[in-house]
């Protein structure tokens, strides 16, 4: 009995040796390093200024026999005006709801016959028209672009069938937690600037705009002189200038409205809990005041948001989802306007776990701020987005919304050839320094979507004391305190 167990014994601890050692060759579960990014070349451009002041740029691309046009007109909801929210969005959406001589119908049966694409719509800071036609109706679409942009008819009949549409999409937006998230966390952050107002409008001002109102806001800034058109495709620039300056050379120059906003308000942390009875989850933003898109630090917020919460790094969906298992999915996004900017990290989840996901969210923040970033981590997003840049340039219309981007924020186009360099040019020093400046762990403003009575009272205990708490029903953008009189 006394030999057996020595020999156990001995066994056993030959074996654990074993074990360690076949352990120590095992290859650790690290993914592998990015490959080695592959240079880039973007093809030649030229921009010039017509002399009634439309800013044009040509592309030559000759990979595939399309052409895109793209126009881009410095006027989006940001400029509505009081009392007329929604009115830049459903200006752009009758754009191509009859122009010129051609009805909606007609319009629409002769983009079908060239096998080509016209659209229009309306962002925060502008307004676009987007063509898409084979090489040899180059001249057919540009003059389609020109009726749309220049002549539109504004037809009651089509007014009415747009604002029908709008109403339907506010009642949509209204029952979708996501959406009523969205709209809060930007009207919390930039407060009553434009930025803050939603851009769809609202019932009351959507019922309330006239074809008098479409006709005015267009007259006054769509005009050349406030306007960008990018031409990208396999077209030499001869040729694509002369059509241009036949369609649009006898555009005339217009006096462009001043855009003087008031300032969004300084950071400061607020609470609003809009509360739906009913949810079984909880939608959660977070977030403060950013950059506009100019700011000379873009390249470094951007990146230390990405490893925060997006493509590359993401350390909100480690922690919420890989970590804690609390949601699906969990990001931050750097959204960049003209004049600001904001930075707003997303989730949701279960009800019981909304303290706890809240306050993790709120940590990262701060784990930003007071950790240095690892070179591991930093060259994990640069990857990302190094090696994802060329699939943003593959198509004609991917490269005329680059290069309008660049034009419209008033940024270098020389830069675009550049973006590798500008992304690896920032160091995890630069991170660092970025996130003690720029991130406010103490300043954010919080919105949740969800049964209120399951949570609020825990988040006193969390470090939220001052909670504001809204009936959905009750919900008005428009008021200070987001309630209804």
């Amino acid at each position: 009995m006394r030999v057996f167990s020595i020999a156990a014994l001995v066994l056993t601890v030959a074996t654990t040796a074993a074990v360690a050692q076949t352990a120590q060759q095992w290859p650790r579960e690290f993914p592998p390093r990015p490959l080695q990014a592959r240079a880039m070349a973007f093809p030649p451009f030229e921009v010039k200024t017509l002399a009634n002041g439309l800013t044009v740029v040509v592309v030559s691309q000759n990979e595939q026999p399309a052409i895109s046009m793209r126009m881009i007109v410095r006027a989006g909801s940001a400029q509505d005006p009081k009392g007329k929210l929604g009115l830049a969005m459903l200006t752009a959406a009758l754009l191509d709801q009859g122009a010129g001589a051609r009805s909606a119908q007609q319009l629409a049966e002769e983009v079908d016959f060239m096998g080509a694409a016209l659209g229009s719509g309306a962002g925060t800071d502008l307004s676009f028209i987007n063509t898409v036609v084979m090489k040899d109706d180059y001249l057919n679409g540009l003059g389609i672009m020109a009726d749309v942009a220049r002549r539109p008819t504004f037809v009651p009949a089509e007014i009415e069938r747009q604002r029908q549409q709008a109403l339907s999409a506010l009642k949509v937006a209204a029952e979708d937690p996501e959406s009523v998230a969205d709209l809060v966390v930007e009207r919390l952050i930039f407060g009553f600037h434009p930025y803050g107002m939603p851009g769809s409008g609202t019932a009351d001002t959507i019922r309330g705009l006239t074809r008098d109102d479409f006709v005015a806001f267009h007259r006054q800034h769509f005009v050349p002189n406030n306007a960008l058109l990018a031409v990208v495709g396999d077209i030499t620039s001869a040729d694509a200038l002369r059509g241009i300056e036949q369609h649009f050379g006898d555009w005339a120059r217009g006096t462009v409205p001043p855009f003087t906003p008031v300032d969004p308000p300084q950071p400061t942390r607020r609470v609003i809990v809009i509360d739906r009875p009913d949810a079984v989850q909880t939608e959660i933003r977070v977030g403060h005041l950013g950059i506009p898109r100019k700011h000379a630090d873009f390249e470094a917020v951007s990146q230390s948001v990405k490893i925060l919460g997006g493509e590359g790094g993401n350390r909100l969906q480690g922690v919420l989802r890989s970590s804690r298992q609390l949601t699906y999915g969990a990001s931050a996004d750097l959204n960049t306007y003209k004049w600001s900017g904001a930075i707003i990290a997303q989730t949701n989840t279960q009800t019981p776990n909304t303290v706890e996901a809240l306050r993790l969210i709120v940590d990262e923040f701060a784990r930003l701020q007071r950790e240095k970033v690892s070179d591991n981590e930093l060259e994990a997003a640069q990857a990302y987005a190094v090696g994802s840049y060329p699939l943003s340039i593959e198509t004609p219309d991917q490269l005329a919304t680059q290069v309008l981007n660049m034009l419209f924020y008033e940024l270098p186009v020389d830069n675009l050839p550049k973006f590798r360099e500008r992304i690896e040019g920032v160091s995890p020093e630069e991170i660092q320094r970025i996130a003690r400046w720029f991130i406010r762990p103490d300043q954010l403003s919080v919105v949740l979507v969800g049964n209120a009575s399951a949570f609020v009272d825990r988040l006193k205990g969390a470090g939220f004391p001052l909670v504001e708490r809204v009936p959905i029903g009750r919900l008005d953008l428009l008021s200070a305190d987001f309630l209804k009189p």
